[in-house]
């Protein structure tokens, strides 16, 4: 097959076209970089440089292939972040009409079916329904809070011994890791489906109190705490740290999502299934490692 990946070489990108390349498939890499084309060619794909917010450069990048992996770039432009997600999912749609693409696998997230109260996962929203209008085999592949999100914490951990969001303790939050969602995107890209399905991948679900207790074993912290903050403090504490104001906000609101539950809500009570590999205690130790 002629499988196109967007995405580059990132946490997803890059294990699943070295997956697909492996499989016997011809992988084209979407980059917007220059500087990756080298990276791209060594793991035996050819590399297509260009903007995702251009039509007629992806139109160019689709045609003759069999099958694309969407995914726009989180958080575009820093400012007007949805309407620019937004943006880059027309640009695809329209490129993947042109180019009369029959099989798309979009990433897409939890809270996706929300049209608003989920901060960024607002943009994903709507390109799911821009893509609901296009002839083509669709998988909406949404995927769970990413593990490696955690990551984020580490400097509040060794600055105040604390993790926390505006969340509480005891809710569920399904997780994943990117290496997951790779496995569960070669799969989808290789299937000859009809129609627009939703696939969640999820690769565990746990409680923040279960969260803190295996990064804090793992980081020999065994009492480290999950602290719930309020929305004010989790937006300030963002905005000291040096995050925009609009990309805190919109964290905020999916904080808030989180903790009322209307972002898990479908896949908890509709779907369930957690058919990713990579459990919290795997990815405890490279929590650790990057500690």
């Amino acid at each position: 097959m002629k499988i196109i990946i967007s995405g580059s070489l990132g946490n997803i990108g890059k294990p699943l076209t070295a997956q697909l390349v492996q499989s016997g498939h011809d992988v084209t890499v979407i980059s917007s970089s220059e500087d990756r084309k080298r990276d791209i060619e060594n793991l035996g794909a050819k590399a297509a440089i260009g903007s995702v917010n251009d039509a007629d450069f992806l139109s160019r990048t689709f045609v003759g292939a069999d099958a694309l992996f969407a995914m726009t770039p989180p958080n575009m432009g820093g400012v007007n972040i949805v309407k620019n997600t937004t943006d880059a999912g027309s640009a695809f749609a329209k490129a993947i009409q042109t180019a009369n693409l029959k099989r798309v696998v979009m990433l897409s997230s939890i809270g996706a079916d929300l049209p608003t109260g989920n901060g960024p996962i607002a943009g994903l929203h709507n390109i799911e329904k821009i893509y609901e209008k296009l002839d083509t085999s669709i998988t909406f592949l949404r995927a769970g809070y990413f593990y490696i999100n955690f990551f984020n914490d580490i400097p509040m951990i060794k600055g105040a011994g604390i993790m926390g969001a505006n969340f509480p303790a005891s809710n569920h939050i399904p997780l994943v890791h990117p290496k997951d969602i790779a496995v569960a995107a070669a799969e989808e890209l290789q299937k000859t489906q009809e129609g627009k399905n939703i696939r969640y991948i999820i690769s565990d679900v746990k409680t923040p109190s279960e969260i803190v207790k295996a990064f804090g074993f793992a980081i020999g912290k065994p009492e480290l705490p999950w602290i719930e903050f309020t929305d004010e403090q989790y937006f300030g504490g963002m905005t000291q740290a040096g995050v925009p104001e609009e990309m805190a906000g919109l964290y905020t609101e999916m904080g808030t999502g989180l903790r009322n539950e209307t972002i898990a809500a479908d896949f908890l009570t509709n779907d369930g299934k957690v058919d990713g590999k990579i459990k919290l205690e795997d990815f405890a130790k490279e929590f650790a490692s990057k500690f």
